[in-house]
């Protein structure tokens, strides 16, 4: 890994070498470990390190990109020269955009250094204890703990530096009972190794999985759910990631109006909806510049049901005259007081989800989309868990979601791919839309 005057210092050799008009160098670095388990058993486990250096050069708006693994003077020389051989062949860009002079940054937080010296002794202890509570309570664990340990720099001739280190560790197990018939999973996710406890985790898997067994069917339909963070993550992203402006201006969002515009300033959820981003966040700290080195902020997305910033990139910023809003490195939807047990026991008939799966889109303008329930799936009746019931396939929009609000709950951190961390709450929502069942658990 590489300090930030080290990292610098490569750079700078780097951006001398450039006889373009221009260009921008990106070092990127990891280091990291992972275990697998599986019927109760270590599987696989290993370290990896890796470095590279990526260039880009350009001409006007002919650019040329180029990557290497060897920073020794000669390989960094030549990684420059193909780069801008590549850009001499390339034909123009009209969206190019020349890079950044410097910005100024907040200070990162995205850093642990306890998580940076993770051992394999450690990673296989955290293991063992979860595959020993899985044979004392008779079901059979499945898990896989993956840490990474990074550096991220970038420079251009323009004089921006941008430098940041993060690390985090995911931690995800299933618990099937062994006679087949129920499942429990949960995913763990920090930057802090400290606040992870693989023994908590696979105990709230265990008693998932111990509680789903021999699932009831019941009929498909509308119904009130109360959503575990886990559920609604992957929905939530892919809600973000729909809020870009231009496919909105170009009348191919969610927030397109019809006949043109879009429904920026405008309620599209329920008052109780809040979400906001902060790199700064304690439980979810993200790098406090973007990939093309602009600088993060906290910002609101949406307060009080209403769209108060959509996502412009530095060319379509240019193009309607608006300042850039970079994507975020992070989402906070804001919740409250009630806990698991309070919504569970406010709900007079409803179903609890413990996760989504396998989503699918489909029709993007109303953010439909398709999925299955997994791994814990449960009936309430009269504020109490009656039984576990099979799997359904449900077709459900955010937006519809985030408008049938009941109870906003605890948030808690959980990871949703797509580089954005989410700290999201449990959620009641009425009106749920299951279409099918599915004998899968």
């Amino acid at each position: 890994m590489y300090s930030k005057e080290e990292a610098k210092k490569i750079l700078e050799k780097v951006i001398q070498y450039s006889k373009a008009d221009g260009c921008e160098v990106n070092l990127n670095a990891t280091a990291g470990g992972n275990i697998r388990y599986a019927r109760n058993s270590v599987s696989t486990a290993g370290e990896n390190t890796d470095a590279t250096i990526v260039v880009q050069s350009y001409f006007g708006k002919k650019v040329g990109t180029a990557t290497v693994n060897e920073f020794d003077d000669a390989s960094l020389e030549k990684v420059v020269r193909r780069s801008e051989e590549l850009a001499q062949l390339a034909p123009e860009n009209p969206e190019f955009m020349e890079p950044l002079p410097q910005q100024e940054y907040g200070e990162s937080k995205t850093f642990v250094p306890s998580t940076a010296k993770i051992t394999p002794d450690y990673r296989a202890s955290s293991a063992a204890d979860s595959i020993k509570l899985a044979w004392n309570g008779k079901v059979t664990a499945a898990g896989f703990w993956e840490d990474a340990f990074s550096t991220a720099a970038m420079m251009n001739t323009k004089g921006l530096f941008a430098y940041n280190q993060a690390t985090g560790v995911t931690y995800t197990v299933t618990m099937r009972t062994d006679d087949g018939t129920g499942s429990g999973w949960v995913i763990r996710d920090f930057h802090d190794v400290n606040k992870l406890d693989t023994s908590e985790a696979s105990r709230v898997a265990i008693d998932k999985a111990l509680q789903s067994r021999n699932p009831k069917a019941i009929e498909p339909g509308k119904y009130t759910v109360i959503l575990e963070p886990a559920a609604s993550a992957e929905l939530i992203r892919n809600m973000l990631f729909n809020m870009n402006a231009r496919p909105a201006d170009e009348g191919r969002s969610f927030l397109s109006k019809k006949g043109g515009g879009i429904k920026l300033n405008e309620k599209v959820f329920d008052e109780r909806v809040n979400f906001y981003t902060d790199p700064n966040h304690i439980e979810v700290p993200a790098s406090p510049w973007t990939d093309d080195g602009q600088a993060r902020k906290k910002m609101d997305i949406i307060r009080n049901g209403v769209v108060k910033n959509i996502f412009y990139d530095r060319y379509w910023a240019s193009q309607k005259g608006v300042a850039s809003v970079p994507f975020p490195g992070n989402a906070v939807m804001e919740g409250g007081s009630a806990s698991l047990e309070d919504m569970i026991r406010d709900t007079k008939r409803g179903i609890l989800v413990t996760r989504f799966w396998y989503i699918r889109t489909v029709d993007p303008q109303t953010l439909l989309y398709t999925g299955l329930t997994r791994d814990g799936t449960f009936y309430i009746e009269n504020g109490k868990i009656k039984h576990p019931i099979k799997n359904f396939r449900f077709n459900e929009s955010p937006v519809i979601m985030l408008n049938n609000l009941e109870t906003l709950g605890k948030q808690v951190r959980v990871s949703a791919g797509g580089n954005v961390n989410l700290y999201l709450p449990y959620m009641k929502i009425r009106d749920f839309t299951f279409t099918s069942l599915s004998d899968a658990i």
